[in-house]
């Protein structure tokens, strides 16, 4: 009897190697990108740069800033081909520790109110809005705006 291994999910540290890989990921779902600099950036500042490798391939990724008691989740992106399999879930889940680990209190995001799955993604783990971002995003036909959610994280709910 021969043994099955079954695909196996790891949310590791991003590396510089990994950014080609996470460039493709970004520039096929968006169509104004972070180029390649914002995501060495990133790794350089010491930014909570986290990528989801589903058997040994880089299928989505996530950036999280933390300072002074808040975090901020700057991007959370899985690659077209893996949606709606839990890669998502898994990234936010795995930031909702950093950022608990970091001594937040709270969780802060921007979504494009048009990206009606981030927007059910992020109400299933209790995010709340708190305001909009009028222009905040390019968009086709000029700007859009963004709504700003919140998660609390310390147990508050203010």
């Amino acid at each position: 009897m021969a043994a099955v291994l079954s695909p196996q999910l790891r949310i590791r540290p991003m590396e510089r190697a990994d950014l080609d890989r996470v460039g493709q990921i970004e520039v096929c779902t968006y169509p104004w990108p972070w180029s390649q600099g914002i995501f060495s950036d990133c790794l350089r500042i010491g930014y909570c740069c986290r990528v989801a490798e589903f058997d040994g391939t880089i299928d989505g990724y996530a950036i999280l800033s933390t300072g002074a008691g808040e975090a901020h989740l700057l991007n959370l992106c899985v690659a077209p081909e893996s949606r709606r399999a839990g890669l998502g879930r898994q990234l936010l889940e795995a930031m909702l520790v950093e950022a608990g680990l970091s001594g937040a209190g709270r969780l802060f995001l921007e979504v494009r109110p048009s990206n009606t799955a981030a927007i059910e993604l992020y109400r299933k783990y209790h995010f709340r809005r708190i305001g909009r971002r009028p222009d905040y995003y390019p968009a086709e036909k000029g700007r859009e705006d963004a709504l700003v959610l919140v998660r609390h994280l310390d147990g508050t709910d203010v």
